[in-house]
C-alpha cells in the first residue's frame, strides 16, 4: 500500500508538495484518475481520486477518511538524549516511530556529549517512517530542551518513568501499565513497593505515557534528584546495559506490547518483554 502525506486540505480536496507530487507521478507513475492513499499527519487517511497528476504539486479529490488509522490506545512520549552518533538516535527514531509513537522530545543532559541537534532530519525521518508503517499520525518531534526544564514541565497526572541507575528497588513498565486495558490505569505493585499518588487510576482510553531515557553518561545524580520530587517512578528494562537508543527502543517496545491489542482483543506480547 503506497502512502502518501498532505498538509494542504480543504473543501474536499487536497494537494501534494513537490517532494510527494514527484514521488507519486515521477517514480510511481500515477496518472489522472488513479486512487491514491493520503494521511494528513494527524491520524486520518482520506482515499483519493487523483485529479491532476503535475510532479510538482498534484492535486486528488477525497472519496473517503478512515479515521484513527494504524493508531495505538495510547499516547507516548519518549524524552531521549542525543547520542554522540547521532546515526543511533535517528535509527531510534524511526523504529519507535514504526512501533507507536507520539512525541519524540530530546533532551539535554547534564553529561550530554551531544549538546546540539537539528531537528529538521528528524521531522523527515519520522513522516517516512509514518508512511511506511501505514499510520496517519506523524510523531511530533521537538525542539531540545534541558533535562531539568523537560522534567518540570509534564503534567502531574502523567505516567512518567525514569529509566536510571538508581540504588534500591525499581519497577517494571508492565507494573506501572498493568491494568491499562481494564477500566483504569491501577499499578499492580508487589507487597511492599510504594509508588508516588500521580501513578494510581488515571483514564484508560488514553493513557499519557512519559518514558526519559539519559545519555552515554547518564543523568546528574542533581536531574535524578529533581526527577523523583517531580513523581518520575525509577523503571528497569532488564539486566542488560543497554545503549541509550537501544533502551529507549526497548522501552517503546514494552509499551506497545503491553497495552496494543490485536484484532482478537488480546494484549500483543513480545518475546522476552
Amino acid at each position: 500500500m503506497e502512502i502518501f502525506y498532505s498538509f494542504d486540505i480543504q473543501d474536499g480536496l487536497l494537494r501534494l508538495d513537490e517532494e510527494e507530487s514527484g514521488h507519486c507521478i515521477r517514480v510511481l507513475r500515477h496518472r489522472a484518475g488513479d486512487e491514491i492513499s493520503v494521511i494528513d499527519g494527524r491520524g486520518t487517511m482520506m482515499r483519493c481520486t487523483l485529479l491532476d497528476a503535475d510532479p510538482r504539486g498534484a492535486a486528488a479529490r477525497i472519496e473517503e477518511r478512515v479515521s484513527g488509522f494504524g493508531a495505538h490506545p495510547y499516547r507516548l512520549t519518549m524524552a531521549v538524549c542525543p547520542t554522540k552518533n547521532i546515526d543511533r538516535y535517528e535509527w531510534f527514531a524511526e523504529k519507535a516511530t514504526e512501533i507507536g509513537l507520539d512525541v519524540l522530545a530530546p533532551v539535554i543532559g547534564d553529561r550530554s556529549e551531544r549538546k546540539v541537534l537539528k531537528t529538521e532530519r528528524l521531522e523527515r525521518l519520522v513522516k517516512s517512517a509514518a508512511k511506511q508503517s501505514l499510520k496517519g499520525a506523524i510523531p511530533e518531534v521537538r525542539e531540545p530542551v534541558s533535562v531539568k526544564d523537560f522534567i518540570a514541565t509534564v503534567p502531574e497526572d502523567a505516567i512518567k518513568m525514569i529509566c536510571y541507575c538508581f540504588d534500591g528497588e525499581k519497577h517494571t513498565v508492565r507494573e506501572l501499565l498493568a491494568g491499562a486495558d481494564g477500566c483504569c490505569l491501577q499499578p499492580h505493585v508487589r507487597k511492599g513497593q510504594n509508588l508516588p499518588e500521580t501513578a494510581a487510576a488515571q483514564p484508560c482510553d488514553s493513557p499519557d505515557i512519559y518514558i526519559l531515557i539519559g545519555p552515554e553518561g547518564d543523568f546528574s545524580p542533581e536531574e535524578a534528584t529533581l526527577a523523583l520530587q517531580r513523581g518520575w517512578i525509577p523503571v528497569t528494562l532488564g539486566n542488560s546495559r543497554l545503549r541509550t537508543e537501544t533502551a529507549a527502543l526497548v522501552a517503546t517496545t514494552m509499551v506497545y506490547s503491553e497495552l496494543f491489542r490485536s484484532e482478537s482483543g488480546s494484549p500483543v506480547r513480545v518475546c522476552g518483554v
